[in-house]
């Protein structure tokens, strides 16, 4: 069985399991939202991670299943917020939540997404419970703290690189992490094997989320799912925006912080203008490296890991099949 297999058993064991426990509970303006943001699809990748890190580690995928859910509900539940302080009109190619409904039931529905994502973890023993827990309330915590970050650096022009992977870090990669090391704690492996598959997935999540900022400027609009150029209309100073800065000559820097302090705007020539910049100055390949960097800092984690060389080599092909998406 190759590892694409393995994921796609993983991927529907899941989803089978969600359709399974969806609930058709009343009132329906609150449970329909939280239906359809779960249901629009998605890669599924955090939750795959898990039952992935659970059988790993000598454990049974099919007993991490509620806190693949945990993981699975609370990413949606941050993507329900985020999109509407971002005042975004799509996610994953279709409408968002409070463009379809509205605000107030984007706000509540959201709210109600983070109860049940700590309610899916209550079928756990005591003892794994509260490791679960602890891990998962930092990583919630970590997660709001990325995003109050994200919001900050709308407004300033001085965020260094390190603050920005700093960003990323927490918005982003301690989720994929936290996937991973639940995964792990529900196997029971010792603590030791846990952190490290943590620090695996915190640094394929960081690999990931730069991947993600190319994609949104270079990505193809058929298969990206979300509004390619998005971040460039949005202002977003991501790391090509901030590389970018770092190396253009003095003419393009005040170019580009001009083109950045426009209204965010749809217009098709910033877009393609602030590309160019990126291409031109060295930021593309700055990224691309950085993308690598990551990844392989995620791979070396695997030497200090106790699982058998065979599952070393399933984790290495899926970061491999991760960081190979040209969508």
């Amino acid at each position: 069985m190759t590892h694409l297999d393995a994921i796609e058993q993983y991927r529907s064991l899941f989803l089978s399991y969600m359709e399974a426990t969806q609930s058709q509970k009343e009132p329906r303006n609150l449970y329909e939202p939280m239906d359809y943001i779960l249901g629009l699809g998605g890669k599924r990748m955090r939750p795959v991670l898990t039952l992935m890190s659970t059988e790993l580690f000598g454990g049974n995928p099919k007993e991490a299943l509620d806190a693949a859910m945990a993981i699975e509900v609370f990413h949606n539940f941050s993507l329900v917020h985020d999109d509407i302080m971002d005042d975004a009109p799509l996610r994953r190619g279709q409408m968002t939540v409070h463009e379809k409904w509205d605000v107030n039931t984007g706000i509540l529905s959201g709210d109600a997404m983070l109860i049940k994502a700590y309610q899916c973890l209550e079928s756990y023993p005591q003892a794994i419970f509260k490791q679960l827990m602890v891990l998962f309330s930092q990583t919630a915590m970590e997660v709001c703290e990325g995003q109050q970050y994200d919001v900050d650096f709308e407004t300033r022009d001085d965020v260094t690189i390190p603050e920005y992977l700093k960003m990323i870090e927490y918005k982003t990669a301690v989720l994929v992490a936290a996937a991973m090391k639940m995964g792990a704690i529900v196997a029971g492996a010792p603590e030791k094997d846990a952190e490290a598959i943590y620090q695996f997935g915190r640094n394929l999540g960081l690999a990931f989320q730069l991947q993600d900022d190319y994609l949104d400027a270079f990505g193809d609009p058929k298969t990206f799912g979300k509004q390619v150029g998005g971040d460039i209309m949005e202002n977003k100073k991501t790391f090509l925006y901030l590389k970018a800065l770092e190396f253009a000559d003095q003419e393009e820097r005040e170019g580009l912080m001009h083109l950045f302090s426009i209204k965010p705007s749809e217009t098709k020539t910033k877009v393609e203008t602030v590309k160019n910049i990126f291409l031109e100055s060295g930021a593309v390949d700055a990224a691309k490296k950085e993308i690598q960097h990551y990844t392989e800092k995620a791979f070396d984690t695997l030497s200090g890991i106790n699982i058998q060389e065979a599952n070393k080599k399933v984790l290495r092909q899926f970061g491999e099949y991760l960081m190979k998406r040209r969508v």
